[in-house]
């Protein structure tokens, strides 16, 4: 039995950690969420393209793609588990550095974090059925992609800008 006080035995939080707690805990509700968004609309997509059709949208064209691969096709000769099992290491590693960082960046890097973390869980939820990534954007110059391509690139290079643009500690500090 211990005769410390119960107060001593337990440290309760300091404010920098609930901080970083709830900033953790904030990119991953928001990553979510943008994930799940991905998902209803390729179900969405799915549902409506299902025929082969193709919606012409402006400068857009509406059609449905699997892409069995990652980025641009690439790997889609691999077996479907081997695509997952990659992605999903790629995904572990990128959670596991953004849930690191995110307390020390900027809030402009964090917003990219999200995008970046959602749209990567997005597309790696859709690829586990092994049918690969459902893709409905194609634009007739650039391979068909997703929203959450749209996230993954809009991200990094949100979370790139964030971290130039973001103040450097002084050598004294």
């Amino acid at each position: 039995m211990s005769t410390e006080p119960a107060s001593m035995a337990t440290p309760t939080p300091g404010p920098a950690n609930r901080s970083s707690r709830r900033v953790r805990v904030l990119l991953v509700v928001v990553a979510a969420a943008l994930a799940a968004t991905d998902l209803l609309v390729k179900a969405v997509a799915e549902a409506v393209l299902a025929a082969g059709a193709t919606n012409d949208v402006g400068p857009i064209n509406i059609r449905l793609v699997y892409n069995r691969g990652v980025a641009f096709s690439m790997g889609a000769g691999l077996p479907a588990w081997a695509v997952i099992a990659g992605t999903g290491v790629i995904l572990a590693a990128l959670l596991w550095f953004l849930l690191a960082a995110a307390p020390r960046m900027s809030l402009l890097s964090r917003a990219g974090a999200v995008l970046l973390l959602g749209g990567a869980a997005g597309n790696f939820i859709d690829r586990l059925d092994g049918q690969g990534v459902v893709d409905y954007l194609h634009t007739g110059w650039f391979p068909t992609f997703n929203l959450a391509d749209v996230f993954v690139t809009t991200g990094m290079a949100v979370l790139i800008l964030g971290a130039v643009l973001s103040p450097r500690p002084r050598a004294e500090d």
